[in-house]
């Protein structure tokens, strides 16, 4: 995942009454900390803030913060939004170097959802597990975990198990969590294939037995 560059100002006062300033100044409270450092409050322009937040992926991108020329390198890990306007209150941000490991939430994709198995007789994708907690190299953090669900019929399903996890990703859970299945159609129960071949057959052959 490439690093995206932000920029920022360095912040003089903290606490509520001069959070509140900021706000009014078109801009967004905001500290780094983390790394053994004192914490640093900062700036941030409130429209390309909520423009990044909104666009996807925020807490698992990794950011280069340019404050007034100095720079450092840091990984969203919380942000409040106004109950109201839906705007950016603030953002916590973690400072990372490339060796540092990060427990991040990636968005779990299914793919090759034409291909099944089970679509193909009607079935539906159910992602049961929409985002997977992983341990993630902070240069290296992928942007969504593909679980090819081709071979999937009907009331079948993944787990994290049966998933291999992009190189130097481990998975931080501890249960073999499901991640995606095919359910049957809305208010119709569907054997699987191979039943439902048995059955065929079976119906097929009474009628010759009496004979």
């Amino acid at each position: 995942m490439s690093v995206k560059q932000i920029s920022a100002t360095a912040r003089t006062k903290v606490g509520k009454g001069a959070a509140r300033a900021v706000r009014r100044e078109g801009n967004v409270p905001a500290v780094i900390y983390g790394a053994g450092k004192p914490p640093v409050a900062i700036a941030l322009n409130a429209k390309e803030t909520n423009q990044l937040i909104y666009a996807g992926h925020f807490l698992t991108t990794v950011f280069e913060v340019d404050i007034e020329g100095k720079k450092s390198r840091v990984i969203p890990r919380d942000y409040a939004l106004d109950p109201v306007k839906d705007t950016v209150e603030h953002v916590d941000f973690l400072r990372v170097d490339a060796s540092s490991r990060l427990r991040v939430e990636i968005p779990v994709h299914a793919v090759n959802a034409a291909n099944s198995v089970g679509v193909k007789r009607g079935g539906a994708v159910n992602i049961v597990t929409h985002s997977l907690s992983v341990l993630a190299p902070a240069d290296k953090i992928p942007e969504s975990i593909d679980v090819d669900v081709s071979a999937l019929d009907i009331n079948d399903s993944i787990h994290v198990s049966q998933v291999k996890l992009p190189e130097g990703i481990s998975y931080a859970g501890q249960d073999d969590a499901t991640l995606v299945s095919i359910v049957p159609p809305v208010g119709e129960e569907v054997a699987p294939a191979a039943e439902a071949t048995a059955e065929a057959a079976a119906g097929t052959a009474a009628p010759a037995a009496k004979k």
